[in-house]
C-alpha cells in the first residue's frame, strides 16, 4: 500500500519539536525503526533538559491567559484541533503504522479516528460548579478550576490515543500540557504537535522527545502542577515517587493481568474469535488484553484444536498489507521478553 501523496511533506520533512507555538530543531536525534521490517526509517529530535525546561516554562506562560479562557472559548479551539487532525487522518493513520506496526485498516486508521472523535466529545464536556449547601443565610459552592501545567508520559501500544486521552481533558478544563512521548513511537505525537502549533495558542500544547532521562525530569519539576503516565507498573512506582517530593497530583495508567473463563457448558467454538483477538488482537500489546485462558479440562483439547484452526485462518506480517490481522511486535525489548514466556 502506498503512502498517502497528497502531502509528501507529511513524511519527508524533519520531525522537529513543538515548544510555546514554535517548530525546534535539536542538536541530536536519534533512530526511529519500521517493527515490521527491523530497518531504521526515521530521525526524531533528541531534546536536550534546556528544551524541557523551555517547554515547561512556555506551558506556565500560557497557562495564565488559557485558563482565563471560558470553557466556550476553549471548546473552539479544540474543535479546531479536531478538524485540523482529521484533515491529515490518513497521514496520520500510515505513519502510525510505520513506527508501530499495527495493521492500518483495523488497528490504525480506527485509532486515529477515535481520537479526533474523543476530542470533540470532550471538547463539549463540562465540569459544572456544585452546591455543596445553601441556606438562606449563605451558599457553599465546590469549584473545579485548572492545575497549571500538566505532563504527559505514554507508551507505545497505542502513541495516539492514549495521549490525546490525556491532553484533551488536560485543555478543555483550562490546563496546558507538555508532552513526553516513548522514544519507540514518538512520530506521530510530533507531527499532530506541528499541527497544534497552528490552532492553539502558543505554549498550550508543547510536545518533546527524547531518551528516557527526560521522564524523570518532567516528573520532578516543580512547574508540573501533575503528571498522567500510561505505562508499566514497575516505572508507574518509579513516577509515583519522584512525584512525592513536589507532592503533584498523579494518575497513572498501569498494566493489567486479566483472564478469560470458559466454563464446561459454554458455546466455544462460537466465542473462539472474541477470545482469539482478546488475546492477540494489537499483536497482544493492550492493557486490557487477555493474559491468562482458562478452559475446563472437559473440553479442552478440542477447544485448543478449534483455537489453533482459527489462528491459522489469520495472516501475521507487514501491517501496511490489508490482509495482515496480526502486524510484528512493536520493538525489540518486548520481543525478547515475550520469548521468555514460551
Amino acid at each position: 500500500m502506498k503512502a498517502p501523496s497528497e502531502d509528501g511533506s507529511f513524511f519527508q520533512d524533519p520531525y522537529r519539536l513543538s515548544i510555546g507555538g514554535k517548530l525546534v530543531e535539536a542538536d541530536e536525534t536519534f533512530d526511529v525503526i519500521n517493527p515490521a521490517t527491523g530497518e531504521v526509517f526515521a530521525q526524531a529530535p533528541s531534546a536536550t533538559a534546556e528544551q524541557l525546561d523551555e517547554a515547561i516554562t512556555a506551558a506556565k506562560t500560557a497557562f495564565e491567559s488559557w485558563s482565563a479562557l471560558g470553557y466556550g472559548e476553549r471548546e473552539v479551539y479544540l474543535k479546531r484541533f479536531a478538524d485540523a487532525l482529521e484533515e491529515k487522518r490518513d497521514e496520520l493513520a500510515y505513519l502510525l503504522t510505520l513506527e508501530q506496526g499495527k495493521p492500518l485498516a483495523t488497528m490504525a486508521t480506527p485509532e486515529v479516528d477515535q481520537s479526533i472523535s474523543y476530542i470533540r466529545q470532550i471538547a463539549e464536556r463540562r465540569i459544572p460548579v456544585e452546591i455543596v449547601e445553601e441556606t438562606a443565610t449563605h451558599t457553599v459552592e465546590l469549584h473545579h478550576v485548572p492545575l497549571g501545567v500538566v505532563g504527559g508520559i505514554t507508551p507505545w501500544n497505542f502513541p495516539v490515543l492514549l495521549s490525546l486521552w490525556k491532553i484533551a481533558p488536560a485543555l478543555i478544563t483550562g490546563n496546558t500540557f507538555v508532552l513526553k512521548p516513548t522514544p519507540f513511537t514518538p512520530l506521530t505525537a510530533l507531527r499532530y504537535g506541528e499541527i497544534a502549533q497552528s490552532v492553539l495558542p502558543k505554549g498550550v500544547l508543547s510536545v518533546v522527545t527524547g531518551g528516557d532521562a527526560l521522564g524523570p525530569q518532567l516528573t520532578n519539576h516543580p512547574d508540573i502542577a501533575k503528571i498522567s503516565f500510561t505505562g508499566s507498573t514497575e516505572t508507574g512506582k518509579h513516577v509515583l515517587r519522584a512525584a512525592a517530593g513536589t507532592v503533584k497530583r498523579v494518575t497513572l495508567e498501569l498494566g493489567g493481568n486479566d483472564p478469560a473463563i470458559v466454563l464446561p457448558d459454554a458455546d466455544y467454538r462460537s466465542i473462539i474469535p472474541q477470545l482469539f483477538w482478546g488475546a492477540f488482537g494489537h499483536q497482544g500489546q493492550w492493557c486490557v488484553g487477555i493474559k491468562r485462558l482458562y478452559v475446563h479440562r472437559s473440553i479442552h483439547k478440542e477447544f485448543v484444536k478449534a483455537f489453533v484452526d482459527y489462528a491459522n485462518t489469520v495472516k501475521v506480517g507487514n501491517g501496511l498489507d490489508a490482509e495482515v490481522g496480526v502486524g510484528p511486535v512493536q520493538n525489540k525489548m518486548q520481543f525478547e521478553k515475550l520469548k521468555t514466556f514460551l
